[in-house]
């Protein structure tokens, strides 16, 4: 069977699902020094050239060439508890409790790089290579409801394409494409007596190509005040191939899957020589992502999503001529409502940031930052229907934390 050509958000249709590091599919995870102090004021820092995939208009900071290249290492601890489930057989309904279930996420790395480079005096231009998704969720070979877990691999990657205008000591303005590369692998089974198919209930190897836009601005009040806004499109994605759904092949449809736009402010403060402070607020527009539909099998999933916003507070404090260190505060949203699943531990989270900064020489330096994310127990049940017939009920607690560890290199020239 050809895959079915769609990104990695395809997770999020019927029976599948994915775990992220923020709400919805958002990865917060670009850069060491972001992940230090929980990505506050990465709209408007420019420390590294890293915060070009928060506002393109902070490459006119940069006065000479800078790389930034890293990875950020995550080990998610994903966990499903007091479990039942109820499943439809030729007798009717029955229940069974489920045992505990740990390790669903494991361990994943992303990647990045980041170039920023001056032209001219007022002209600015930079290349982004990291990840914004980057998962997987795989439930035990024994879970029995596999039509709620089962398997869930993504990768992705997105190519930014930027440029900034200084227009004079205060405004600089940017702007850019993303190019966004994306693949997955998805697996569900029936396995409950009186479910069994001769093919899977979903069956989809994924990949593919959408491209997006961003803009942004900076204003200077002087050195030690500035200011910063951005604004990111996401396109509804359109992909073509053949898949299974409901164990029926599929062949020769389009699946259309709307994805939210964001708006970030972001503000940086120099308060002593020394010591700065600097924040953030983001607005990402989930309520876009109502449903997922193809031509021929219409709505694959009902969502109504909620808007999320996320807020972050941190602080810089520079030792000496060595040593810098940071830290961080966010308060995450989740974007899920009313509807949950248990393969989405997606609650209101909190982000505990630390990191540090070490100048090797003149034009070289290395980043750590390492985040505590501690989400909440949330009670979910979920429903599987064929047609209007309820075939598989889930009830039970996700909760979903995670550490997250990234090293970054910085070279300038």
């Amino acid at each position: 069977m050809k895959p079915l050509n769609i990104t990695l958000f395809t997770l999020a249709s019927a029976l599948i699902s994915q775990q992220t590091m923020a709400a919805g599919f958002q990865f917060n995870g670009q850069s060491a020094s972001g992940l230090g102090r929980a990505f506050a004021g990465d709209a408007v820092i420019a420390d590294t050239p890293a915060t070009m995939a928060r506002n393109p208009a902070t490459l006119s900071l940069f006065s000479v060439t800078t790389v930034s290249l890293g990875a950020v290492f995550v080990d998610t601890d994903v966990v499903f508890k007091d479990g039942e489930y109820q499943f439809l057989t030729p007798s009717g309904y029955q229940s069974m409790p489920l045992k505990d279930v740990e390790d669903i996420s494991g361990q994943s790395t992303a990647p990045h790089i980041f170039v920023a480079h001056q032209v001219t005096s007022q002209i600015n231009i930079g290349v982004g290579l990291y990840s914004n998704f980057a998962t997987t969720t795989q439930y035990q070979s024994d879970f029995i409801p596999d039509l709620f877990g089962g398997t869930t691999k993504v990768r992705s990657a997105n190519l930014q394409l930027s440029g900034s205008y200084k227009a004079n000591q205060q405004w600089s303005f940017g702007a850019g494409i993303d190019i966004i590369f994306a693949a997955g692998e998805l697996y569900r089974e029936f396995k409950a007596a009186g479910l069994d198919h001769n093919t899977p209930a979903l069956d989809v190897e994924t990949d593919g190509v959408a491209l997006g836009w961003h803009a942004g601005l900076v204003y200077q009040l002087d050195e030690d005040h500035r200011f910063g806004l951005s604004y990111r499109y996401s396109p509804t994605l359109h992909f073509d191939g053949d898949f299974t759904f409901q164990g029926q092949n599929v062949l020769d449809d389009t699946l259309h899957i709307p994805l939210p736009s964001m708006f970030e402010f972001s503000g940086f403060h120099q308060v002593t020589d020394t010591t700065s402070l600097h924040y953030s607020a983001q607005f990402i527009e989930w309520s876009s992502f109502d449903v997922l539909s193809t031509d021929k099998v219409g709505t694959f999933k009902q969502y109504d999503w909620r808007n999320t916003w996320h807020f972050a507070i941190g602080t810089t404090h520079k030792i000496n001529e060595q040593w810098t260190i940071r830290a961080g505060y966010m308060y995450d949203m989740g974007a899920l409502d009313e509807r949950l699943s248990i393969a989405i531990p997606d609650s209101d989270r909190q982000w505990l940031s630390a990191g540090a900064s070490y100048q090797l020489d003149d034009s070289s330096s290395i980043d750590v930052g390492v985040t505590q994310l501690v989400g909440k127990d949330t009670l979910v049940t979920e429903t599987q229907y064929q047609g209007q017939l309820n075939i598989a009920q889930i009830t039970g607690t996700t909760r979903a934390n995670a550490t997250l560890f990234a090293l970054s290199y910085n070279l300038s020239f």
